[in-house]
């Protein structure tokens, strides 16, 4: 018989009741069994492991020194199978850990002022927060969920929308005093114009030059890895930048930063999502929780 057709571990359970219990009896009350079928089990467990476990000739069940250590792991085992049980179908009970994988924009400006609310709304979830704009894969990074800007490409992955913003080039005064308000593309072309540093879905800053729709190169004096690096480097007078409304609406209110060359403006839209896998059944209450608490706390609003 091999060992898939065989119930090890109901075996274990059945044994481990009747040491508990003190007889084969008992154990057979509980199991739903008789005892002459608790007998024959664990005499077929003894065979196959080739040791006794129990002796036989006194009335109460009288454990073996090998009895008692397959006893002591057997409990082991069957605490370990419980608890892996229970990690893996926590059913409507939101607890464990979520790996969330986001943009430092969407971070820094809508996730991190609410995040408080959920910790105290779910104080037996946990999360692990990495930030970066780059696409990744959710399989490979281990996370969960992935807060991601711009056209999803097809995929086996489902996403969630989270709203959307437009964009909006910004300087720091410093940099407007220094260089001059631009008025035209070709006053952009001759500004330091702050960059990515890794690929996206359209190189460059989309402008409308004379109602015709034209993509202006940026310059590669400063590139940077994600966009809330940019907004740093326009507050510092570094250059200018093509950003996110929700991330510069309050630097502008402020007057940190100042929207330039808004009738160059196409008017284009950067819509967010949170994607996650979906597939293989319900999704387990832990990443429920997040994906609900994102979809009505931690949206995309701006002008």
């Amino acid at each position: 018989m091999s060992r898939l057709s065989i119930n090890r571990s109901g075996e274990m359970a059945v044994f481990a009741k009747a040491v508990e219990l003190g007889g084969f009896s008992a154990a057979a009350k509980v199991c739903c069994m008789t005892p002459s079928a608790v007998s024959k089990l664990v005499q077929r467990l003894e065979e196959r492991l080739g040791v006794r476990l129990v002796n036989r000739s006194t009335r109460r069940l009288q454990l073996t020194a090998e009895g008692c250590a397959f006893y002591e792991r057997a409990v082991r085992i069957l605490a370990d199978i419980d608890e892996a049980e229970r990690e893996a179908g926590s059913g409507e009970t939101p607890e464990g850990r979520v790996r969330l994988n986001v943009s430092a924009s969407y971070a820094v400006h809508v996730l991190m002022p609410v995040l408080s609310d959920f910790l105290s709304a779910f104080p037996s979830v946990s999360l692990d927060i990495l930030q970066t704009d780059a696409v990744v894969d959710l399989m490979a990074e281990r996370a969960d969920i992935a807060v991601r800007a711009g056209p999803l490409k097809s995929s086996s992955l489902i996403a969630r929308k989270l709203g959307s913003t437009s964009m909006t080039i910004v300087g720091a005064p410093s940099y407007l005093q220094r260089f001059g308000t631009p008025e035209s593309v070709e006053d952009l072309e001759a500004m330091n114009r702050l960059s990515h540093s890794y690929a996206r879905s359209i190189d460059g800053w989309p402008l409308l030059s004379n109602g015709e729709p034209i993509t202006l190169a940026p310059t590669e004096q400063v590139r940077v890895s994600d966009g809330e690096g940019l907004r740093q480097l326009a507050l510092a007078g570094v250059g200018l930048a093509r950003l996110p409304t929700f991330t510069v609406k309050e630097d502008i209110r402020c007057g940190r930063l100042t929207a330039v060359a808004e009738h160059l403006n196409p008017g284009d839209i950067e819509a967010f999502h949170a994607v996650f896998h979906g597939q293989g059944g319900a999704l387990p209450a832990r990443v429920r929780v997040v994906l609900d608490f994102l979809a009505k706390r931690a949206r995309i609003s701006s002008p």
